[in-house]
């Protein structure tokens, strides 16, 4: 954006939030996304104060957006229209954005940029003043001829730093001194000045073909290097002696030159000056410490040595992955009493702090101690290992088994167990590999996640474990009481000569024989999450020798009393199992390496700023790829998709049908949509809450007045009542009948009730079998009784009423070829644990916020021994707050690897005019 786009301040402003129009129709660039690129320039300071002379002689102090280079693609995304009207509104829009962003944050910190004066005012004095106040506009009885005589002098001081869109830039490439030279104050680096095309960025033209009118930029390229080498003087005086040749191409400079402009490469780049440093200058590794240390002496024995064993280690110095010799380390002590900043060590330039070289020396050969937590951490950057303050840790090296650990290998390099002694059944390559990986980590004392994707046979490699790694002590598996007879049956399947204790229901405990001992009779004990904290005391009893977490994501919260349970459960290995090891937020894997590691990733609050917030914040790829590393070696993860892992699994074909509202759906949608943003702006007007765009998890805080305590209060009655009105509307999308409860006839009444009964009629007709999936029970009792009647097929409906027992009936009757076609699932109680192989088809009848939930859900039918085809029908209400969920949930898809959505919670933080725009329904989707 090259011009400055002027716009009313006041409060009669016929455009407001930077919506600017344009000839016959309005160009309306995203007011959020305009907001936020303000924000992202008024963050980095790229803005400058401007003064517009008005036509009547009146004044206008504004503040102006000064983008560089780097940011013109984001500017670019404003624009809506490729044309002279759509850049104006586009450029309009930010310029306005930024003046109000620059203003609120000065009154927020109550600065004053000048002091006032009383009386008569500079014309300069005036319009500094009215940068800082809501007003731009200057006093009026200033001298207008004055005022336009600063603002063209304003104008051209932009201009000296303003980022044009020119065909031409400047460009220096920094070369190296010669190879034999080995760094000192006086080592001489050329500086080559290269004229480079703006948009095709490999074309670069030597300056003496530019000054001989010898390149294809012609006269025009001239005056704009000519100008580009001034503003590059003014930011680096490193480069003043350019100025003093009438055609310069090149320059030479000392070490403290060079490193002065790679300090300024930003601030040039920002002026449209590029600076192209050797490749490895970036990259050049780092002085630092490396801790040597050797896995204890000895065979590894069933306790396992573990993270909490005490390990020794020596400091040695080191260049990235060189070791530094005693020659090596005096070249560097001699380079700093020469007051040298840079020097060649293995043909590599080093920087030279002196204070920092002296460390370094003065710690190489020392001795220390840790846990093998410790290094494990100082190896992955997570620790200093009491290093001495300034020098880095540049990783740990061992031998044996810390060795193996620390180098990633560990998936690769076990040894795969085949045919464990007794199991009844055949594994597949990929389950012999995950079963040597989990007996493996055992015997080294380290907990194992097994994160394979949902269906490719866990509960099989953890039992394939039990009986590759026998351990002195029974194995307790906790799971889901859903999965219970499951485990019973696999355990019964693949190791009948395994015994087993069912630790469950009100009989449980024997009174003439105590719990321990009858644990310690058998191999494996199953109990569930719910149990966990309520008989703590007869587990602790018990001498474990293993613990394995099915369905782990159960304790994804550490605060629990269940979580903290099954952590202070005392066992020798220690297994989780889990399709899904992060369904909400980062600190699920946290509370799951907690259990399984303690201490590998720091305490909660550590972790949270380390960690969770840059990569659930802000994206930051480089966090994100350091926590895989952290957590590499202790989980496994394997995909269904990834044919490597398993090639006979057929297709999943997912797919959204949009159906929409019939016009009773919509007259009941819109009046709740009306009620709650009624209710809504009510309690904001009681909050004294701007009805403006807010962040997603402020909160009104109660302080110690009575007013104070009213507003938390009603803060909290404003979630409420979202959360509640959210339900509604999603009822509605369901059905009438299950918004009012009552009781009423189902027929054509919904438009989504109408597209599921299409997709039923065809599954059955061909034979096919289908599980359908709600979040709400009440609308699975309904549909259960509808289906009954209009296919003359009781279905079967599992939901978290349904007793053990007839939930095993239920799996049973479903895989029988005669068994009936529908099974109504509620997402709570059927989302996991169950192997629903008969079914090829899934409806999900209504969306959860959670893709990693929904995908739970889908893969009781898709996994290992299904054979056919898996058709997965996802049911969307146009034009309703269930199309905005399903947007939300295909954005974030490719982030659930790592990070998924939250729940609801966040909308009950949305201003009303945010709030409608999620729920509100758009008319031309009612059918």
């Amino acid at each position: 954006m090259a011009t400055k786009a002027t716009g009313s301040h006041g409060d009669d402003d016929p455009n407001p939030g930077g919506k600017v129009s344009v000839g016959d129709g309005p160009l309306k660039p995203n007011d959020e996304r305009v907001a936020a690129v303000a924000r992202s320039l008024v963050d980095a300071g790229r803005f400058v104060p401007a003064l517009e002379a008005g036509p009547n002689g009146g004044g206008l102090a504004t503040w102006w957006p000064l983008p560089g280079v780097g940011d013109r693609n984001m500017i670019a995304a404003l624009v809506l229209e490729d044309s002279m009207e759509g850049h104006a509104a586009a450029a309009s829009a930010l310029a306005r954005a930024t003046d109000l962003e620059v203003r609120r944050r000065l009154a927020a910190g109550g600065h004053a940029l000048v002091p006032p004066r009383p009386g008569r005012r500079t014309v300069p004095h005036a319009w500094i003043e009215a940068l800082g106040r809501p007003d731009p506009a200057l006093p009026s009885g200033i001298d207008p001829e004055r005022v336009a005589a600063l603002a063209n002098r304003i104008d051209e001081w932009i201009a000296t730093g303003a980022d044009r869109a020119t065909r031409v830039r400047l460009a220096i490439r920094v070369h190296e001194p010669p190879t034999g030279a080995r760094g000192n104050a006086a080592t001489a680096w050329r500086l080559e000045l290269l004229a480079q095309d703006s948009e095709e960025t490999s074309l670069l033209i030597s300056l003496a073909d530019l000054w001989d009118d010898r390149s294809v930029f012609g006269p025009d390229g001239i005056t704009e290097l000519l100008g580009q080498l001034g503003r590059a003087v003014r930011l680096a005086p490193e480069l003043a002696p350019v100025l003093d040749e009438a055609a310069p191409t090149e320059l030479s400079v000392d070490t403290a030159a060079v490193l002065a402009i790679a300090e300024r490469v930003e601030p040039l780049a920002e002026v449209g000056v590029a600076v192209l440093l050797p490749s490895w200058w970036t990259t050049r590794p780092k002085l630092g410490l490396r801790a040597k240390a050797a896995s204890p002496p000895g065979v590894v024995t069933q306790s396992g040595f573990g993270l909490e064993t005490l390990v020794s280690f020596r400091w040695e110095a080191a260049l990235g992955t060189l070791k530094l010799t005693k020659a090596d380390l005096k070249r560097l002590e001699a380079a700093a009493a020469a007051k040298s900043e840079l020097v060649r060590i293995r043909g590599q330039w080093v920087q030279v702090d002196p204070d920092r070289v002296a460390a370094l020396v003065a710690a190489v050969g020392t001795e220390g101690q840790a846990d093998a937590t410790e290094l494990l951490r100082a190896h992955l950057g997570l620790s200093s290992l009491d290093a001495p303050d300034g020098i880095e840790v540049d990783g740990v090296t061992a031998t044996g088994w810390l060795g193996e650990l620390l180098d990633d290998a560990l998936a690769g390099t076990v040894t795969p167990v085949e045919h464990p002694p007794g199991f009844q059944g055949t594994l597949r390559p990929y389950q012999q590999r995950g079963v040597g990986w989990l007996a493996f980590l055992g015997r080294l004392g380290l907990g194992a996640c097994l994160a394979d994707d949902m269906g490719l046979g866990k509960t099989a490699q953890l039992i394939a474990t039990v009986l590759a790694d026998p351990v002195p002590g029974p194995t307790l598996v906790i799971a889901p009481v859903s999965v219970l007879g499951n485990w019973q049956r696999e355990i019964g399947r693949f190791a009948p000569e395994l015994s087993v204790l069912l630790h469950h229901g009100g009989g449980r405990h024997d009174d003439s024989v105590s719990f321990a001992k009858r644990a310690a009779a058998v191999d494996v004990v199953l109990t569930t999450y719910s149990l966990v904290a309520r008989d703590a005391d007869h587990l602790a009893e018990v001498a474990w020798g293993r613990l394995a977490l099915d369905e782990a994501q159960q304790v994804k919260n550490p605060r629990t009393k269940a979580a903290k349970a099954v952590a202070a459960i005392p066992a020798t290995r220690r297994i989780a199992l889990t399709g899904t090891p992060v369904e909400n937020r980062l600190a699920e894997l946290w509370s799951l390496m907690n259990v399984l590691n303690p201490g590998l990733l720091g305490t909660l609050t550590s972790f949270t700023k380390r960690f969770a917030g840059p990569i659930e914040r802000d994206g930051d790829e480089e966090t994100t790829a350091l926590l895989r590393r952290i957590t590499g070696p202790f989980v496994l993860r394997r995909l269904k998709s990834d044919r490597s892992i398993i090639d006979d699994l057929p297709d999943k074909i997912e797919q959204t049908e949009l159906c929409t509202l019939t016009h009773e759906q919509a007259t009941l949608y819109q009046a709740v949509v009306d009620e709650l943003l009624e209710a809504v702006d009510e309690l904001d007007k009681r909050l004294d809450r701007p009805n403006r765009p807010t962040k997603p998890g402020r909160r009104h805080q109660a302080g110690g007045t009575p007013g104070q305590a009213t507003d938390a209060d009603d803060a909290i009655a404003r979630r409420g009542l979202v959360l509640a009105g959210i339900t509604k509307l999603k009822q509605i999308c369901n059905h009438p009948a299950h918004f009012l409860g009552d009781g009423s006839a189902l027929g054509d009444r919904s438009g989504k009730l109408n597209r599921t009964e299409e997709l039923l009629d065809e599954i059955i007709d061909v034979g096919d079998k289908v599980l359908c999936f709600t979040q709400y029970t009440a609308w699975g009792d309904l549909l259960a009784e509808h289906f009954a009647r209009r296919y003359g097929i009781e279905p079967l409906w599992l939901h978290g009423g349904v007793q053990r027992k007839r939930r095993d009936e239920m799996l049973t009757a479903f895989e029988d070829l005669d068994g009936p076609p529908i099974f109504l699932l509620s997402l709570k109680a059927g989302g996991t644990g169950l192997n629903l192989t008969a079914a090829s088809h899934v409806i999900h009848l209504d969306r959860w916020w959670n893709p990693a939930i929904e995908d739970q859900a889908t893969d009781r039918a898709y996994r290992i021994g299904q054979r056919r085809a898996v058709d997965v029908h996802k049911l969307v209400s146009m034009g309703t707050i269930e199309e905005r969920i399903d947007a939300m949930i295909n954005d974030k898809r490719a982030l659930a690897k790592a990070v998924v959505g939250t729940g609801e919670g966040w909308v009950t933080e949305l201003s009303t005019e945010d709030l409608r725009g999620v729920i509100s329904l758009r008319d031309r989707e009612v059918g």
